[in-house]
Formats: C-alpha cells, sequence, structure tokens
C-alpha cells in the first residue's frame, strides 16, 4: 500500500504549519472536541459541500476529505456524511476511511451503512461524483492501514484508547 499523503494545514499567517497542524491534532484528541466537532464539522462540511455544488468541503483544510452517500442501512433512503479520509497512491482510485466517531462510544452510523450496502456507495471526490465499492479491513490488512492511519493522523489513538469497540477501517474502490 502506498502511504498516504500527510495532513497540511492552510497557509497564511499565523504560527508555523507544523506548529498549528500539532495544535489542531491536540485539541481533536480531547473529549470536549469529541462532545461537540459531531454536532458541528459535519453540518458545515455538508452545507458548503452543497453551496458550492461539490467543490469545497471545509474540513478537508487540515486532512482530505470526501462526502460519502450510501443507503441507510435499514431505511434505504440516501445518506450523505462528509468523512475524512486517506487516498491510497497516485491514481485516486482507491480510499481509506476510518469510523473513529471522533472517540465516542458507539460505531458511526456510515460504517453499518456501508456493511449492509457496499456495493452502493458513491464518493464526491474533489467534486466528482465516483461510485465505489466498500470492504471493512480485518486481520493483517486491517492492521497494516491502522499503522499507516496512526502516522497520518495520531489522534486515531486517542480515539481509539477511549473506545472499548474496535475502530473500523474501509477501504473503498472505484467500481
Amino acid at each position: 500500500m502506498a502511504p498516504a499523503p500527510g495532513p497540511a494545514s492552510a497557509p497564511g499567517p499565523g504560527p508555523a504549519p507544523d506548529r498549528a497542524l500539532r495544535l489542531v491534532q491536540k485539541v481533536s484528541s480531547t473529549r470536549a472536541f469529541a462532545k461537540v466537532a459531531p454536532h458541528v464539522v459535519p453540518v458545515l462540511d455538508r452545507t458548503v459541500h452543497r453551496l458550492t455544488r461539490g467543490r469545497v468541503l471545509p474540513s478537508a483544510r487540515m486532512l482530505p476529505g470526501l462526502v460519502l452517500t450510501v443507503p441507510g442501512a435499514r431505511s434505504g433512503r440516501p445518506r450523505v456524511t462528509p468523512l475524512a479520509c486517506m487516498p491510497e497512491g497516485e491514481a485516486e482510485s482507491t480510499w481509506i476511511l476510518v469510523g473513529s466517531n471522533f472517540g465516542r462510544s458507539g460505531h458511526p452510523a456510515w460504517t453499518a451503512n456501508l456493511l449492509a450496502r457496499p456495493e452502493e456507495a458513491v464518493i464526491s471526490w474533489r467534486g466528482r461524483s465516483i461510485p465505489v465499492r466498500a470492504r471493512l479491513l480485518e486481520g493483517a490488512e486491517r492492521e497494516e492501514v491502522w499503522r499507516v492511519a496512526l502516522a497520518f493522523w495520531p489522534p486515531y489513538a486517542a480515539y481509539q484508547a477511549r473506545v472499548e469497540r474496535q475502530i473500523r477501517l474501509f477501504r473503498l474502490e472505484r467500481r
């Protein structure tokens, strides 16, 4: 697996990018962030993404991001979820999704939707709509990707330490 590019901080005045990135990682590792972020970040991302017709995803300023659309596991209705991702390789043909749920106890709903309907997912990636197939990673493959994920975004370790469940990892591949 090719390593994913590391997160980049926004250019501009202020602290050095590495210091700003470390500060964001430290804040995002806190329990307070886990309580607030799920109510703010996805709403902001969905709204801006819709208003810009898929061209802008605010959270992608810190981490690569996509918008996942997959039918609900029970309802079958389309569920739209902005998510951080780890693109793999240069061909933009596979992405890793981490079901961290900001370090909260339950699995995020989008992971159940992917488990129930792995062939029906579509992502919005850099303004393009791409049909994908989802696969839950397990065993040695999961462990390898988890190591890459921790190097990519160290707060995932804090999220895992706070919960008893194993954080789900998915690989999305173009259909």
